[in-house]
């Protein structure tokens, strides 16, 4: 069924080559300055300007987006959409794989994204492990193969987690599997320290080896470990860290390690009883990417109160909202996630909106290209026909890199055109399944 939805959403492929638009009569929303009444002109794939009155240069296409909202594109700090795997649970430490590598641009969730306004994802490797696997960072470009849907230049990121998910993958093997360590909460603090601790002895080999050949000494380089190496990057602050963390406690544990190997963490992943060592986040200087109001589906979830970024935000720690989605089905409603904060902390509409926008692009350190309109960066825009707070509000289009990738009216108008080549698909798939027509015995003479 995958194959079906796919084949009814192909239809929409941007051209390649960039035209120049300008998006007029639009309620602008740029997030990081004022809002205003007026237009943005996009060229080359950036924005080239804004403001009150743009003239649009001849030839440029004109989209008239009176009574409508343009706002930045969402960004999505955590899921896991867009992969074949998640989670490679065997091992508790799993820093060298790479959802890189496993990049699936035929999953109908990147299309659900994309329509509902996103148009930028961090997707991460799952929390079954205390070190998981590398991160990556895509736009929604629907229609790309795996490699155009990467976003190139971006930081590359390692997932680590704490809690219920990796203690449980320890204690509760499989069938068929032996027990992994860790099964506790102190053996999953023991498995990120001895990792570091390893990264480190990995490191100093490595600048030993350089110091020796810098020398014209006779040295031989350390054999390379691709579980190491990720680690190291992130020591060296060349590779965000990205810690799933539940409980007060184990905030601490990750903010205390962290100081204790000399690393920044990007994000505590949830963070859920963030607000209770706010102050201690903030002063770390570590992000919190977590949820509006998600409560008690688990133990270590229980604690968790909707004012839960309201209260991070006025301590003055960076934070965002993300849906952890494996469907896109909330990745898709992010908009409403962050209208939540308005009621539950009081947030005003430019600090609700950075919750999904600038925000999260400061997190992933992609900021100078995304997360507000500004000229110069991408033009990464959505348009909605209402204030994108409102419940009421639906997507009209989004541009990634000055590219129209989805449009509604469009999909409404060939809505019966997917219909028919979905319809002739599954014809063809009943015949093929019913295999050929055998023809009927003849009959014996009487």
């Amino acid at each position: 069924m995958r194959a079906l939805a796919v084949a009814a959403c192909l239809w929409w492929v941007p051209a390649g080559a960039a035209e120049v638009i300008v998006i007029r009569n639009a309620r602008v929303l740029p997030v990081t300055r004022p809002a205003f009444q007026g237009a943005v002109l996009v060229r080359d794939g950036r924005i080239a300007g804004m403001g009150e009155k743009v003239a649009a240069p001849p030839g440029a296409t004109v989209i008239d987006a009176a009574g409508q909202y343009l706002m930045p594109g969402i960004i999505d700090a955590h899921l896991h959409i867009a992969a074949e795997s998640i989670n490679e649970g065997s091992i508790s430490v799993s820093s060298m794989v790479r959802i890189e590598d496993v990049v699936n641009p035929e999953d109908i969730s990147i299309y659900r994204a994309l329509a509902g306004g996103v148009t930028t994802v961090n997707v991460l490797h799952g929390s079954a492990n205390s070190v998981g696997g590398t991160c990556a960072i895509i736009k929604t470009r629907w229609g790309k193969d795996a490699e155009g849907l990467l976003f190139s230049g971006a930081k590359p990121g390692l997932k680590f987690a704490l809690g219920e998910n990796p203690k449980r993958a320890g204690a509760s093997p499989g069938r068929g599997t032996a027990p992994r360590y860790p099964a506790t909460r102190m053996g999953v603090e023991d498995v990120i320290r001895q990792a570091f601790t390893e990264a480190r002895q990995y490191r100093e080999a490595w600048r030993a080896y350089e110091t020796k050949k810098a020398r014209n000494e006779t040295a031989v380089p350390p054999r390379r470990d691709l579980k190491l190496e990720p680690l190291v990057e992130v020591l060296e602050g060349r590779r965000r860290a990205h810690v799933h963390a539940y409980r007060a406690d184990e905030i601490l544990m990750a903010l205390r390690l962290a100081e204790e190997f000399g690393f920044k963490i990007a994000t505590l992943d949830h963070g859920l009883e963030g607000y209770k060592v706010a102050r201690e986040i903030a002063r770390n200087g570590a992000g919190v990417t977590t949820f509006s109001d998600w409560w008690s589906y688990k133990v270590e979830a229980y604690d968790a109160i909707p004012y839960n970024a309201a209260l991070l935000h006025r301590k003055g720690v960076l934070v965002s909202l993300n849906s952890d989605d494996v469907s896109a089905e909330l990745t898709a409603r992010l908009n409403t996630e962050a209208a939540k904060t308005i009621r539950y902390g009081g947030l005003s509409e430019d600090e609700a909106l950075a919750l999904i926008t600038i925000n999260p692009a400061r997190q992933l350190e992609i900021d100078r290209r995304v997360g507000s309109i500004e000229p110069g960066k991408d033009a990464d825009l959505t348009l909605f026909d209402k204030h994108p707070l409102s419940a009421y509000a639906r997507v009209q289009k989004v541009l990634i890199d000055g590219q129209v990738y989805f449009d509604r009216d469009r999909a409404a108008s060939e809505q019966a055109e997917r219909e028919r080549r979905k319809k002739a698909l599954l014809e063809k798939m009943e015949k093929e399944k019913a295999g050929p027509v055998k023809p009927a015995p003849a009959r014996r003479p009487q």
